[in-house]
């Protein structure tokens, strides 16, 4: 099958644009959440962020299974049909949630979305398509920037459309997904040529054989279990922020939904704009340790702020680990082969999901054990604390990869 349609130079801007509507879609639940488990179970708020954990940790669960299937078949079959079925799957799981009349129907909705969330692999390996070596850490910045651009408006318009109904957002973000659908299947071309296909084989595809591919990689190897600390960490953000918001500042729908709003347009900033200068400047590896340690400490200003205003300087501040991330996505893309760039998306995918399998059930029930009211020690911020540990020791481990003279930057 040959291309469909050559990539010019709109063609970072069909992806970003694919994965910003797609990202404004899952902000737009997030505000809403804590509400809709209430609402459906009638437990008080430390009881039902035990539930949204598990939510959580099933919808990795799925992602885990299936990231890596979705990332060799888009090497198999290209990137453009892989894409287009799972922005129809999403449409769908909001639909599912969005009219759940009973728990269980959420979670069906989150081994839905499980099951079709591929935008991120198959955009990954869109942008290494068409990157040239040197250019891909900071092109991974645009995805980022997505994703930051995309909680800057999502999370907003859920906290608004949230204060006239919770589940009114769940409706916006089907069609937002649909719509997405459309806008793909129009304008999203195909940039695997013929030359860089190779046949699915199932070993390959299942969780652990992605990621034993790449042990013919050992520092990818190694930095994938840098990786690993870093999203166990970071499942503390998705896992308790609106939960902790409410309980530790008493904030509305809407004040969870801007809270998220200044996050995404600090990051979007940081991954659109100044990753894309900062990375070629400081260089991929320099980038990368300086990003993870700015992580580590804004867990702990997110941890012991003492009042909203503390949290939003941290949240500005702590956007510039924005740099880290495309620059070590950048370093692993550069140790692998161009027909190997799907499988490495998709094993990077499963990893984060594997440890989002783990992460949100250990950080709400962290969550829960320091601020229900039986709590010995009243600390709400005790899951991005120990976030913050976790990301320090990521560090530790990138700076020992990258140290070597072989990596490739």
């Amino acid at each position: 099958m040959l291309i469909s349609r050559t990539p010019g130079r709109n063609a970072l801007a069909f992806i970003f644009v694919t994965v910003l509507v797609d990202m404004i879609g899952l902000g737009i639940i997030i505000p809403v959440l804590p509400d809709l488990i209430m609402d459906l179970t009638g437990l008080a708020l430390p009881q039902a962020a035990l539930w949204g954990g598990a939510l959580a940790m099933l919808y990795a669960f799925m992602q885990f299974v299936c990231a890596p299937i979705v990332g060799n078949l888009s090497d198999r079959f290209g990137r453009r049909p892989v894409l287009l079925f799972a922005l129809a799957g999403f449409s769908l799981d909001y639909l599912i949630m969005g009219l759940a009349p009973y728990l269980w129907v959420l979670f069906i909705g989150r081994i839905l979305s499980g099951v079709f969330g591929a935008t991120y692999t198959t955009a990954s390996a869109f942008i290494a398509d068409i990157s040239p070596p040197d250019k891909r850490g900071a092109n991974f910045g645009l995805i980022g920037a997505a994703f930051g651009l995309g909680f800057i408006i999502g999370p907003v318009i859920g906290g608004l459309l949230g204060e006239l109904d919770h589940r009114l957002p769940f409706f916006a973000a089907a069609t937002l997904g649909f719509a997405n659908l459309v806008y793909g299947a129009i304008v999203l071309p195909e940039t695997l040529s013929d030359e860089n296909r190779r046949p699915f084989r199932l070993f390959n595809s299942n969780p652990f054989g992605a990621l034993f591919q790449l042990r013919q990689f050992p520092i990818v190897f190694g930095l994938l279990g840098a990786l690993a600390l870093f999203h166990l960490g970071h499942t503390s953000l998705p896992a308790v922020w609106a939960y902790f918001g409410i309980e530790q500042y008493g904030w509305s729908k809407l004040e969870i939904g801007i809270s998220l709003g200044v996050v995404g347009l600090a990051s979007a900033f940081v991954q659109g704009f100044l990753a894309r200068k900062a990375i070629p400047a400081l260089g991929a590896k320099r980038a990368a340790l300086i990003g993870f340690s700015i992580a580590a400490a804004a867990y702990w200003g997110y941890a012991l702020a003492p009042n909203s205003t503390v949290l939003y300087v941290v949240i500005v501040l702590g956007a510039l680990a924005g740099i880290g991330g495309p620059a070590l996505q950048g370093i692993m893309s550069n140790q692998v082969p161009g027909n190997m760039q799907g499988a490495l998306s998709g094993a990077t995918t499963s990893l984060a999901s594997l440890m989002t399998v783990v992460g949100p059930g250990l950080m709400t029930y962290i969550f829960y054990s320091f601020s229900n009211q039986d709590a010995a020690v009243y600390f709400p911020g005790a899951p991005f604390a120990l976030a913050g540990v976790l990301t320090v020791l990521a560090v530790i481990v990138i700076a020992r990869v990258i140290g070597q003279k072989k990596v490739m930057a």
